[in-house]
């Protein structure tokens, strides 16, 4: 059984960090592409972060390139978002995803075939 499970969401305030987990069971991660997505309430979702499976590439949506990193730790089976400087608007439900087919990551979340329940990430003004 396929499993991917966030962990690391809380509540920060602005200016601060937090780093999320994205633990994989039953698949191995850097054989496949892994997306991070966020979604706040009233909104689509959307991505955020995307790795390849050979870690080689790296993919930022414009609202985080230079304060978000994503990373894998393949021993752990791992990957990594590193958030640093989070704003208020950062605020929403992460998730994790993996693409199965694709040999390079994509933002639509239409292509990824297993999702993590979601991690909570609140950053207070």
């Amino acid at each position: 059984q396929v499993q991917l499970v966030e962990s690391g969401g809380g509540l920060v305030q602005a200016g601060g960090s937090l780093r999320l987990d994205c633990a994989g069971s039953g698949l191995i991660l850097n054989k496949h592409n892994i997306g991070w997505f966020r979604q706040a309430p009233g909104k689509e979702r959307e991505g955020v972060s995307y790795i390849s499976a050979s870690g080689g590439s790296t993919y930022y949506a414009d609202s985080v390139a230079g304060r978000f990193t994503v990373s894998r730790d393949n021993a752990k089976n791992t990957v990594y978002l590193q958030m640093n400087s989070l704003k208020p608007e950062d605020t929403a439900v992460y998730y994790c995803a993996a693409d199965l087919n694709r040999a390079l990551p994509t933002s639509s979340p239409l292509e990824y075939d297993y999702w993590g329940q979601g991690t909570q990430v609140t950053v207070s003004s």
